[in-house]
């Protein structure tokens, strides 16, 4: 399985809901970056394909050789799987692209992609008169990655554990959800990283406040409002939504390398689409790409990248 990743607590889910249904079979999961994707997908040769099955979650790819590779591998007899809930994915599959013929997939922005698969799953085990409880168990924990990742916050816990599983390894995340039940008791590693996380956060806030740079649109009504953080981008741009109307928040995370976009609630800007016209992709209120920058005064650069995009009209 190639999932989102790093740190991504809708992406480590998928991993973990697929790990729990196919218990008993060899199983490897690999987080990959918008960035990744492509040379990951292009770099998978299975060693048996007509045994083999791969599954693509919670990410997609934009490189048209990756669609080749893709389908040469389905020609050559491996089941491939696709469960994506992002709108840059569906907007590019309505348009032609992402073209692969997939054995199944599953394209909807109704809930997180973590919820589609777990849905999917127990669908097909129910079909197939298959017991897995172990997989049952996971609801709870797909209702939290659900709640956080579409930015709903309904669910009392579903805030901290994404902050948990952003502050710890990527594979340590990975097994400390694959440890966890119904009853969502946090196992050690996550209490830890949880008690790591309100000192990371005053970090980030405050090179988040040193380095803002706001640039505003008269032409759209917008202001870009543009600065580094080291982590966190979603945190820092929910607590800034109150200082600022009709915003778009363009946050260079020093983990990631790469940026993360959100609005305020009045805003109407399509971050998908912003995100799609750097090479990137999200969500219509919350999305990410990477973009080039220099060291020297990167907020300002990036507001002035930004608020061009949005000149030209790019979020529509």
């Amino acid at each position: 399985m190639v999932s989102h990743g790093p740190n991504c607590l809708d992406g480590l889910t998928c991993a973990v809901v697929a790990a729990r249904y196919f218990t008993g079979r060899r199983f490897e999961p690999v987080f990959a970056s918008i960035r990744e994707i492509d040379d990951v997908l292009r770099g998978y040769e299975p060693t048996h394909p007509d045994d083999e099955e791969l599954w693509i979650t919670d990410i997609s790819w934009r490189d048209s050789s990756t669609d080749l590779h893709l389908q040469t591998l389905v020609e050559r007899g491996l089941l491939l799987y696709w469960v994506d809930h992002h709108k840059t994915a569906i907007d590019r599959r309505a348009e032609g692209k992402l073209d692969v013929p997939f054995t199944e997939f599953v394209l909807d922005d109704s809930y997180a992609a973590s919820r589609l698969l777990f849905e999917h799953l127990t669908a097909r085990a129910a079909e197939r008169g298959e017991t897995k409880p172990d997989l049952f168990a996971l609801r709870n924990l797909v209702m939290l990655a659900d709640d956080v990742d579409r930015w709903v916050l309904a669910v009392k816990g579903s805030r901290e554990l994404a902050l948990a599983v952003r502050a710890m390894s990527q594979q340590a995340a990975y097994r400390a959800l694959l440890s966890m039940d119904s009853s969502l008791e946090y196992p050690p590693e996550i209490a830890r990283a949880l008690a790591r996380v309100e000192g990371e956060l005053a970090t980030t806030f405050a090179m988040a406040k040193a380095t803002r740079h706001v640039t505003e649109l008269p032409s759209r009504d917008i202001v870009v409002v543009a600065a580094e953080c080291d982590g966190y981008a979603g945190e820092i741009a929910d607590r800034w939504k109150m200082d600022f109307e009709r915003a778009v928040f363009a946050l260079y995370d020093h983990r990631s390398d790469g940026i993360s976009f959100r609005r305020t609630p009045d805003c109407t800007v399509d971050l998908s689409r912003l995100a799609d016209a750097f090479g990137g992709g999200g969500h219509p209120a919350a999305a990410g790409c990477q973009l080039a920058t220099t060291t020297a005064d990167r907020s300002a650069e990036i507001a002035r990248k930004v608020a061009e995009a949005l000149t030209k009209g790019l979020d529509r």
